[in-house]
């Protein structure tokens, strides 16, 4: 299956945005942890998935979008990882959520870390809120595109004050 790519310069930085036939399969910021090696895929900013995460990005980052509508292809994932990613999009702008809690939430009360794993390899950052998830008593852990830019999306979605 061919991977289409584009860059969008957000205001956190530069981001890879990756599509196939099914939908958008990747948001990562450039340089992020768990990034994807983007050799052979090819440059296709006019592709209309990818136009239309940039234009919803656009959006999202000027305060004028709250949700995200866009077909999504998370089939690079292990079926754990995908019911947990499917839990990360139930968690709505503003709110957010515990690893416990999705681990309650996807019948595995005992896998935290392992719930921590998989939402550490999300591949649709923002898009499939990751950042929405917090450690124990809400402290801000692990965010694969960096702490600051955590802290940057929940100040932007009204969770942290400014």
């Amino acid at each position: 299956m061919e991977r289409l790519c584009t860059r969008y310069d957000s205001p956190l930085g530069t981001m890879l945005l990756a599509a196939t036939d099914r939908g958008l399969a990747g948001v990562w910021f450039v340089g992020q942890r768990h990034g994807p090696d983007s050799s052979g895929w090819r440059e296709d900013a006019e592709h209309p998935v990818l136009r239309e995460t940039v234009a919803q990005l656009r959006a999202y980052f000027a305060g004028e979008r709250t949700r995200f509508e866009l077909p999504l292809d998370l089939q690079a994932g292990t079926p754990f990882q995908r019911s947990v990613w499917q839990a990360l999009l139930a968690i709505p702008r503003g709110g957010t959520t515990s690893y416990a809690q999705i681990a309650r939430q996807v019948g595995k009360p005992q896998a935290a870390r392992a719930i921590g794993a998989a939402v550490g390899r999300n591949p649709v950052s923002i898009i499939v809120p990751c950042h929405r998830v917090l450690g124990t008593g809400g402290s801000l852990t692990g965010y694969a595109g960096g702490l600051e830019r955590k802290t940057a999306l929940l100040k932007l979605e009204g969770v942290l004050a400014n």
